[in-house]
C-alpha cells in the first residue's frame, strides 16, 4: 500500500517548510507531485526521500542549478554521486573564497578600528567619520 499525503504532512516528513516544497517545484528542482481529482498535491515515501535529499544538499549550500541536476539523475535511476561530488568541489572553492575575502575584511576592519581608537580624541566635530573619509 502506498502512503498517499498531502503538502502539510509531507513537509513534516521531509523537515521542509510547505512553502520551500512549493518553491523547489517550481524552480524545476523537485519533480510535480501527483494530484488528486480536487487539484490538491498527493505525495508518496519516495517523494518524500527525494525532498531529503534536497535539504541535505541545500545545507551544504549547494546552487539550486547543481541541486536540479543531481535530483534529474536521481528520479531517473542514475546514480548523481558525481555530479554531487563536483558540485561539492565547486562550493568548497567558493567557501574559500568567502573566507579569504571575511579575513581581509576583518584585517581591515581591525585595523580602521584601532586608527579610531587612537585617535579618539582628535575627532573633529564637523567630520562624518575622518577614517571612513579618509580610506
Amino acid at each position: 500500500m502506498v502512503l498517499v499525503m498531502r503538502i502539510g504532512q509531507a513537509a513534516e516528513q521531509a523537515l521542509l517548510e510547505a512553502s520551500a516544497i512549493r518553491f523547489y517545484e517550481t524552480a524545476g528542482v523537485l519533480p510535480a507531485p501527483a494530484r488528486n481529482d480536487a487539484g490538491y498535491r498527493d505525495y508518496d515515501e519516495m517523494d518524500i526521500e527525494v525532498m531529503r535529499f534536497v535539504r541535505r544538499l541545500r545545507a551544504l549550500e549547494l546552487p539550486l542549478d547543481d541541486i536540479r541536476e543531481i535530483v534529474r539523475l536521481r528520479v531517473s535511476g542514475e546514480a548523481p554521486c558525481k555530479s554531487v561530488r563536483e558540485a561539492i568541489a565547486r562550493e568548497s572553492e567558493a567557501v574559500d573564497d568567502r573566507i579569504a575575502e571575511l579575513t581581509r575584511l576583518r584585517t581591515e576592519l581591525r585595523s580602521l578600528r584601532q586608527r579610531m581608537d587612537a585617535t579618539v580624541d582628535q575627532w573633529p566635530q564637523a567630520c562624518v567619520c575622518h577614517v571612513i573619509e579618509e580610506t
